[in-house]
């Protein structure tokens, strides 16, 4: 009962907040028909700056940290995302009328780590003076690329079994170039900008250009992203009613179950190695979301068979605003009532 009023006084505070209220209003624009559109390439530099801003940071407190104290919650993030997708071959990929290769891409989408969920938790948590290690952010590598890779591995060992009950040629058989995969997903806007910012914050001296040009605009870039998914994620509702309605039901309890599992390996690394509470919270928040960047075109190339409106579909018009909208504040009321925070 205690968790219920907590995440119901959290759950009608974010509704009054601008994280969400970003978010509701850019579904609300596109719902009403509005013309309003923002240039993808304004879109792509939101998304640098929000990321530069967390991995300075991140790589300026890394520094001083102890970094023997990241191995545990990083293999609990790497564990994290191979559940995911996991479950989901465990689970919807045996539903009837789904096909594999859609399951399976949806299953890594959403193991994967969505940036503009990361940067609204970060807000929330700052305003709610949660503290965690800084860098606990970083941790969105170890759960990305894990389940992309994993994802990718799977339709094509599937796709092998087909044509080989099919009676095609064995030899014939592509590779599943997992170093390949892992290059695509360094090499993405995402985690570029991410890991380009710990590595200057970690061995130059970029405080005076965080604190003067990243940190002020923070907060309001990151509601015109927010704004944007919010447009995104109504205009993608379309394309998901062409699919089977099982991706929708997936698309609303998977943020929940899979944030259940980062919260679980979260806190098995805070009672081992004393992971803050807070720490353990991003890692459930991360877990809960689906990659909104990095994960689409790695997926469409690492399984071009896999229809986009299945995977891409559910993850901005359901599993987005619900990983923003119900698991930020669900998974803030539990770090509550588990740690007292």
């Amino acid at each position: 009962m205690d968790l219920l009023l907590d995440f119901a006084s959290s759950f009608f505070t974010q509704l009054r907040s601008p994280t969400l209220a970003f978010l509701i209003g850019g579904a609300l624009l596109a719902a009403l028909g509005s013309k309003l559109t923002v240039p993808d390439a304004i879109y792509q530099f939101i998304i640098f700056m929000l990321l530069m801003r967390i991995g300075l940071h991140g790589g300026m407190e890394i520094r001083d940290a102890d970094l023997t104290a990241l191995a545990l919650p990083a293999l609990m993030a790497a564990l994290t995302g191979i559940i995911c997708v996991l479950l989901g071959w465990a689970t919807l990929a045996r539903l009837p009328g789904i096909r594999f290769d859609d399951a399976i891409a949806t299953s890594g989408l959403f193991g994967a780590v969505s940036a503009s969920t990361l940067a609204a938790a970060l807000v929330v948590m700052e305003q709610e003076a949660l503290i965690y290690e800084a860098w606990a952010p970083a941790l969105y590598p170890f759960m990305d690329i894990p389940a992309l890779v994993l994802a990718i591995v799977l339709a094509s060992l599937h796709a092998q079994k087909r044509r080989v009950a099919e009676g095609g040629d064995v030899g014939e058989r592509p590779k599943v170039g997992v170093w390949k995969i892992i290059k695509d997903s360094l090499r993405g806007a995402a985690l570029s900008a991410l890991l380009l910012g710990i590595a200057i914050g970690l061995f130059a001296e970029p405080g005076r250009v965080y604190e003067e040009f990243y940190n002020p605009l923070f907060r309001g870039f990151l509601s015109i992203l927010l704004m944007i998914m919010g447009m995104e994620a109504y205009s993608r509702l379309a394309e998901l009613r062409g699919v089977a309605h099982w991706f929708a039901v997936y698309a609303l309890l998977a943020p929940i179950a899979h944030g259940l599992i980062g919260f679980g390996l979260g806190y098995i690394a805070h009672i081992t190695v004393g992971f803050s509470p807070g720490g353990v919270v991003i890692l459930a928040i991360i877990a809960a979301s689906n990659s909104d960047i990095s994960g689409p075109p790695t997926l469409r190339a690492g399984i071009p068979s896999a229809n986009p409106a299945s995977f891409i579909g559910s993850s901005t018009s359901i599993g987005t605003p619900i990983a923003i909208a119900v698991c930020i504040p669900l998974f803030l009321a539990l770090g509550e009532m588990v740690f007292g925070t």
